[in-house]
């Protein structure tokens, strides 16, 4: 049985170790965890695995764990035997000025061809040497076999020049 948790905690590496402590306890495996620090709060998930009595009493651990620590935790027991997704990974970069729904725009564009988000990062920050805003974001695709990927490319730039935004779209090399 499989176990998918959500951490928000205030910025501290306390609550990393005390839930990994707890995963411990219980007898259960780590099957993919990761961590983030997003201004002043860290975000932990992961995907468990254990049998259902490990994975109840991880479950009951980890609320008590919540309480002691401030922190808010999530539960998630996802579908087995959901259909993996095929087609090629890519990774997309984008950078350009600040504006409003910038993220929305992009996503939209890729979701309306079909194309699968497996992974977005973003952030804003100031330009170095200048006093503008810019917004980056990097996405890790996976564009299914009937995308014609030389059309969607020369799509999506058009996308880009139009939105004035900088991009690099390329496929992830192993």
């Amino acid at each position: 049985m499989q176990l998918a948790i959500t951490v928000l905690g205030n910025k501290s590496s306390d609550f990393l170790v005390e839930t990994l402590s707890a995963v411990s306890a219980c007898q259960c495996r780590v099957l993919e965890l990761r961590t983030a620090s997003l201004q002043h709060i860290t975000s932990l998930f992961m995907v468990m695995d254990g049998n259902w009595n490990h994975i109840a009493k991880l479950e009951g651990m980890l609320d008590t764990l919540a309480k002691r620590l401030l922190m808010q935790i999530s539960f998630l027991r996802p579908e087995t035997g959901a259909a993996t997704q095929e087609g090629v990974p890519y990774m997309l970069e984008t950078i350009s000025m600040d504006k409003k729904d910038l993220l929305f725009a992009v996503t939209s564009f890729l979701l309306e061809r079909g194309i699968l988000i497996e992974e977005i990062t973003a952030s804003r920050h100031q330009a170095a040497f200048f006093n503008n805003t810019v917004f980056s974001s990097k996405f890790i695709l996976l564009v299914p076999d009937d995308v014609r990927v030389l059309s969607m490319r020369e799509e999506f730039l058009d996308f880009c020049d139009n939105l004035n935004i900088d991009a690099i779209l390329e496929p992830i090399k192993r």
